[in-house]
């Protein structure tokens, strides 16, 4: 018993880790190309260069503080309830809590380390806020989740 609980938090630590150097890197990485004059543009998608200081759609602007700490209690409740629920929790259900841990926690780094979050994609087909990796993280792991809770309502 202790030996698959065990193996299942270093597997859920090994997936926030794993997801927190893939956001982190690859952000840098089109940032940096984007200021290097990488142009990307189409009827669906396009880079454009955004410092949020809100939340999603913009709400609490230039709250920083609220948005870290808020983030921080996020990540430490998830990372609670999977100690704590260590033995019931399945390996797809650790991994994407460790996806949406990771997008939260690479929000909060940008928050910490920049001051801002930086935003790069746009949707071209439709008004919607501007986004980056760790939004994209954060929204397909609860996707993913709440299709994980419905099954298992419905089982």
């Amino acid at each position: 018993m202790i030996k698959t609980n065990t193996t299942k938090i270093i597997y859920f630590i090994t997936c926030f880790v794993f997801f927190i150097i893939v956001d982190l890197y690859l952000s840098n990485l089109l940032v940096r190309a984007m200021a290097h004059g990488l142009h990307f543009n189409t009827p669906v998608l396009k880079l454009h260069y955004l410092e949020n200081t809100g939340a999603a759609f913009n709400i609490l602007r230039d709250a920083r503080e609220v948005l870290i700490i808020f983030s921080a209690s996020a990540i430490t409740l998830l990372f609670v309830y999977v100690i704590n629920n260590l033995q019931k929790l399945s390996t797809m259900s650790l991994f994407w809590i460790a996806l949406l841990c990771a997008g939260t926690f690479g929000n909060m780094h940008e928050r910490i380390a920049i001051g801002c979050v930086r935003d790069f994609f746009e949707l071209t087909f439709v008004n919607f806020p501007v986004f980056n990796i760790s939004d994209i993280m954060i929204n397909i792991s609860v996707i993913a989740l709440v299709i994980i809770i419905l099954f298992k309502k419905v089982k």
